[in-house]
């Protein structure tokens, strides 16, 4: 999340020096007056303002002025140096692997919101094969970073050691952890309500008359799955009346946070008679409903699916997925004001903040077959 190289800055012609050495200098008149057109027209001030801006002349308003960079920033020219801000610190954030899109969508917000406090966020994601949880943080602790904040770790795994988390803070390096809570580590925690979720998809369910509804999730030892199943369990007894022991044997279904893993999932559930599928991801859902067409049913007039996160462009997909929306801008935003308060000194609670997810009703949920008259 380092910046790279922005596209569409200002040409610049190449010449040669004497012994071949290449020189780059700006465009002159033309380029120089269209760019300052784009960027008054853009920031809705005039092109003298723009200069004075550029050239760090007074007499411009401190709101104008950051009009004038935010311009800057969207048509993708670089800042003067004199105008650029010197970062406060480097700030870690550890990810699981990006091709579960909630994750990039939750560092898109971290990043921009460490960002606009001054800091320079830095990307680290674990891959298959690659750097384990520990050497990211080892690397990072290296290059002296003010704060990591952890999302999805090994905080989240209820067989992990946590001691990693106290050796960190014995060297003085502020943290927060996202999804995910253990009483053994002393640390804010930021985290969705994931036992709200499950009564969420579970009420909505049974509200279209579904009896037999399935849970397709993650590992057993993970904190957030443990606390959907209880979710789950809880909501079923209530509203079904089912024992909590026909449930976790009949109705809960452990795999792995993928299409596969879901499609998986989902067919042992569909054998099971399960007329909709409750999924712990998004990814998951996208496997559940290959499953049932596998299967040759229809989603939803058949099987319903619920997923998990509200992805970006999961509202595209065939059907547009009913799922869970996770606070994602709150949650981000909560994980970086902590974490700023950790490192300015004065530390929030070390404990954990829930937020509360929002069911989003779309087209993979419709009544139980054989319940038609429905609405």
């Amino acid at each position: 999340m380092t910046q790279q190289p922005a596209a569409g800055r200002t040409p610049a012609r190449t010449r040669r020096r004497a012994g071949g050495q290449a020189e780059t200098r700006p465009v002159q008149s033309g380029a120089v007056t269209t760019r300052l057109a784009d960027i008054a027209a853009q920031a809705g001030v005039s092109e003298a303002t723009v200069s004075r801006v550029l050239n760090g002349k007074p007499g411009v308003a401190a709101t104008t002025r950051q009009s004038v960079l935010a311009a800057l920033d969207v048509l993708g020219y670089e800042r003067p140096v004199r105008l650029r801000q010197r970062s406060a610190g480097l700030v870690g954030l550890i990810t699981p692997e990006l091709e579960n899109p909630i994750f990039p969508a939750l560092a898109q917000v971290i990043g921009q919101a460490l960002t606009r406090q001054g800091y320079t966020p830095v990307l680290a994601t674990q891959t298959p094969g690659g750097s384990t949880e520990d050497e990211l943080t080892e690397m990072l602790v290296d290059r002296g970073v003010a704060g990591i904040i952890y999302v999805s770790g090994l905080h989240a795994d209820t067989t992990a050691d946590t001691q990693r988390y106290e050796q960190l803070r014995a060297q003085g390096v502020p943290f927060v952890l996202v999804d995910g809570f253990s009483p053994k580590v002393q640390a804010p925690f930021i985290s969705p309500d994931d036992r709200a979720a499950m009564t969420l998809a579970v009420t909505h369910l049974v509200s279209l008359g579904h009896t037999r509804i399935g849970l397709a999730l993650g590992p057993k030892r993970f904190v957030p799955v443990q606390r959907k199943i209880e979710g789950f369990v809880r909501t079923m007894q209530d509203q079904l009346g089912l024992p909590s022991e026909t449930i976790e044997t009949e109705l809960v279904q452990h795999s792995l946070y993928t299409l596969e893993g879901g499609q998986a999932a989902a067919t042992a559930l569909i054998d099971r008679d399960c007329t909709a599928v409750v999924c712990a991801s998004d990814m998951m859902a996208l496997g559940a409903i290959r499953a049932a067409r596998q299967r040759s049913l229809e989603v939803p007039r058949d099987v319903s699916v619920v997923g998990f996160d509200d992805s970006p462009l999961i509202a595209f997909t065939d059907p547009p997925l009913t799922t869970i929306r996770k606070p994602v801008p709150a949650m981000g935003q909560a994980a970086v004001r902590t974490l700023l308060e950790e490192i300015g000194g004065t530390p929030a609670p070390h404990s954990e903040f829930v937020f509360m997810p929002e069911l989003v009703v779309r087209g993979s949920t419709a009544s139980a077959p054989g319940d038609r008259s429905r609405p």
